[in-house]
């Protein structure tokens, strides 16, 4: 009995120690791919019965092959920008299907992050599974119930289009020169619109409307003040608002300044926000509100007036015109931002991160993705950063964490280990073979 067993136990070795081989044999050929995860032969003894001081009985052995999922793999960076690699616990939420909420296709988990925009513009890994986030609406809100994967939505980069951006402020820093003299009595509101007063100081500016139209406004700088109110300037801002080539007349203000050339909000006319009527026929909503920061009163942070020659110090003017998509980037948190020629940029989609409680308990699917189990747990679709999910890196992908000088030298144990093997059965054999000869 002990013969035969031994024979069986050295057969058990054979089976094992080729499974062995075959883990090894996957590893080594997907050295290069993406996102793969080693698995590794795992061996336990197999006992038929308890063995006592006299007797013993030949097990065998069986083996468990693991796939290492929880094993971070080298980051390395690509020239893709929506290439991406999770640096830390979870996995992308991925399907083979484009729309798997109408179609019923499973969903499934992968680390190989190598998306890319299909014909129709969806993200597509090298496998073929589409990647699935959640639309960010106009608010930058994500969908509440992010546990539900019918939340999630095909993540599609193609089609946009960027918004026009309205001016909605101006900020100017200008000096207007002490040494400028003063224009004598006789000015009118409105002279330095229609040209019968040259101004001492013009600066335009370029702002944009709802439709993303670029137009021109200007301020008109004359000193005006005298006798008692010397430091005080008229200010006339204009801008063409109906499209006829010639300039209108928005507001008429005074500006006045201290002693020490700093701004007096006590002596100034000037709003801190200027409303355009634009007219209807330009198809403009109409007014425009601006908000002009100018100064504060008794600082220098805005206009000033010194010895200096007039000038335009600096000036920020927001706004921008209509935009055509341009390129995606990829944050940390997973929020996908399209950014558009115009300057502009908006965020469209965050990608989750699905994490579960044992990640090595997953089942293996083709394409490097994982399917969920019950040895798994149950899987919580999280924010990148937050809740233990790991970061998501963009223009980069995850290496496979096969070394390889490591399974050459498990192929070369497997291999002797196999030839042992084998060496129990030829041995037992012989044995057996000298048992049948005594009976002869």
């Amino acid at each position: 009995m002990s013969l035969t067993a031994a024979m069986f136990s050295g057969v058990s070795g054979l089976a094992a120690q080729s499974m062995a081989m075959a883990t090894i044999s996957d590893n080594i050929s997907n050295t290069n791919t993406i996102g793969y995860k080693g698995t590794k032969a795992i061996f336990s003894t197999l006992v038929t019965e308890s063995s006592t001081d006299t007797t013993y009985t030949a097990g065998g052995v069986q083996v468990h092959p693991r796939t290492q999922i929880d094993r971070q793999g080298l980051v390395s960076g690509s020239t893709s920008d929506t290439h991406m690699a999770i640096a830390g616990d979870g996995f992308f939420v991925v399907s083979s299907s484009a729309n798997p909420g109408t179609t019923g296709d499973n969903y499934v988990f992968t680390r190989a992050g190598t998306f890319e925009p299909d014909a129709n513009g969806l993200l597509r890994n090298a496998q073929g599974y589409y990647l699935q986030g959640w639309e960010i609406d106009p608010d930058g809100n994500i969908p509440a119930n992010r546990s539900d994967l019918a939340a999630l939505s095909p993540v599609n980069i193609t089609g946009l289009t960027g918004n026009a951006e309205a001016t909605s402020s101006i900020s100017l820093q200008a000096n207007l020169s002490a040494n400028q003299t003063t224009y004598g009595p006789g000015y009118v509101a409105g002279d330095m619109t229609n040209g019968t007063v040259e101004p001492h100081f013009v600066r335009s500016f370029q702002i944009y409307d709802s439709l993303g139209a670029a137009h021109t406004v200007t301020l008109n700088f004359l000193r005006t003040g005298s006798g008692v109110t010397p430091n005080e300037w008229t200010v006339e801002i204009t801008a063409d608002t109906d499209g006829d080539g010639a300039e209108n007349m928005i507001t008429s203000a005074i500006v006045g300044f201290n002693s020490d050339g700093t701004l007096d909000m006590g002596a100034t006319t000037l709003p801190n926000s200027i409303s355009i009527p634009w007219a209807a026929t330009m198809g403009i909503n109409s007014p425009q509100a601006i908000d002009l920061s100018f100064g504060t009163d008794g600082l220098s942070n805005g206009f000033t007036q010194s010895g200096a020659v007039s000038e335009l110090v600096s000036s920020d003017v927001n706004g921008a015109l209509f935009g055509a998509f341009e390129s995606v980037h990829i944050n940390e948190q997973g929020v996908l931002v399209a950014k558009f020629d115009n300057g502009t940029s908006q965020e469209i989609y965050k990608i989750p991160i699905a994490t579960f409680a044992n990640p090595n308990g997953l089942q293996s699917r083709d394409g490097n993705a994982y399917d969920e189990t019950p040895e798994a747990g149950t899987f919580t679709l999280r924010e990148a950063t937050i809740g233990g999910a790991g970061k998501i890196i963009s223009s980069a992908t995850e290496a496979s964490t096969v070394d390889i000088a490591e399974e050459f030298t498990r192929m070369i144990v497997t291999q002797r280990s196999y030839s042992a093997s084998g060496k129990i059965i030829t041995t037992a054999d012989e044995m057996l073979e000298e048992l049948i000869r005594l009976k002869r």
